[in-house]
């Protein structure tokens, strides 16, 4: 398995094999809309992330810490995107913060 498929959750994976026209659907979706944001490739990464940690979101926060580390976010950045929700979404937001770290850390 390549570096960037150990990124990829289980589940996302069995998603682009066993509904491979319902993934491209969706890729082309994601592109799309991450095309018509006006925020720049670092910040949209850092807002996901903390829309992951928001939710709870964990299988995915290993593939999008990497985005964001590679659009030139730093350690600290990424754990300041995953905590920003703290105050509105509460503790919970901590949940992902070792999945964050761990993928930062590792890549």
């Amino acid at each position: 398995m390549s570096d960037q498929q150990s990124l990829i959750s289980q589940a996302f994976q069995t998603f682009m094999k066993e509904a491979p026209g319902h993934a491209q659907a969706w890729g082309a979706a994601t592109q799309g809309l991450a095309g018509a944001s006006a925020l720049d490739k670092k910040t949209l990464a850092l807002a996901y992330l903390a829309v992951l940690a928001a939710l709870r979101i964990e299988s995915g926060v290993p593939f999008h810490v990497q985005a964001a580390k590679q659009a030139g976010a730093s350690r600290e950045e990424v754990i300041s995107a995953i905590l920003v929700g703290l105050p509105a979404a509460g503790h919970q937001v901590t949940q992902v913060l070792p999945a964050a770290v761990a993928a930062y850390d590792a890549g």
